[in-house]
């Protein structure tokens, strides 16, 4: 049996609800495009799929097109410019956090969100030297739902991913975290659409809210052999 000494989280829709800023930035670019702007609500859903997947929100077909670099590079530069300015933990995460901290466990990020962005949002937010490690989408050549990402935060905190839980909004996130042998929630609370299905993914749980997770942590986990 082994008790859970790192919980490490993905970031957008999970950690932090960077929705509002990355809605405005696809708002600001369907001006410039020349589109009425979308409800906030067809945008959030979304976000967890990052730029591609809000362009095709966006944009239909033709965020997949070859014009689509130039949209990407635009959405993204709109992005940047107003990382934080109304991105915030979701309620309850900051009172998880510390209670991570004040029972001497680890924490940290995987995301698939690029480090440029990923570094900045945290430092803006106060969590950047919080955290015991950051893996962004790409500090490694692999993304979730490869692996290789959580296993890698778990070299460099020097635990086993049987004393290690992740919590995610995405199947990808899931996937990733079974696939490391370590606890894989499901953030309810985050970017989830209508077509998905979490109770399918083959979760440990799933979670309402951030609150919902610390009585798991304070239960032993069973070792799970990674393939």
């Amino acid at each position: 049996m082994h008790k859970r000494e790192l919980i490490l989280f993905d970031l957008d829709g999970t950690l932090i609800d960077t929705a509002p800023d990355m809605a405005a930035a696809l708002n600001d670019l369907l001006a410039a495009e020349g589109h009425d702007p979308l409800p906030f609500a067809d945008i959030r859903p979304h976000v967890s799929h990052g730029a591609a997947g809000l362009l095709r929100v966006g944009f239909g077909d033709h965020g997949d097109t070859a014009d689509s670099g130039r949209l990407r590079t635009s959405f993204l530069d709109r992005y940047q410019a107003n990382l934080a300015g109304a991105s915030r933990p979701f309620p309850g995460i900051a009172e998880l956090l510390q209670r991570i901290e004040d029972e001497g466990r680890a924490w940290g990020v995987v995301t698939n969100k690029p480090g440029w962005l990923t570094e900045p949002l945290l430092r803006l937010l106060g969590l950047d030297t919080r955290a015991a490690v950051i893996v962004s989408g790409d500090t490694l050549a692999q993304r979730k739902p490869d692996p290789a990402p959580l296993l890698y935060a778990c070299s460099q905190t020097g635990h086993a991913p049987a004393q290690t839980v992740y919590v995610g909004d995405a199947e990808r996130d899931v996937a990733a975290g079974i696939a490391a042998g370590m606890d894989t929630f499901v953030a309810l609370y985050g970017y989830l659409g209508p077509e998905d299905h979490p109770h399918e993914w083959g979760a440990s749980a799933l979670l309402e809210h951030p609150d919902d997770l610390w009585p798991h942590l304070s239960r032993p986990a069973s070792t799970v052999e990674v393939p």
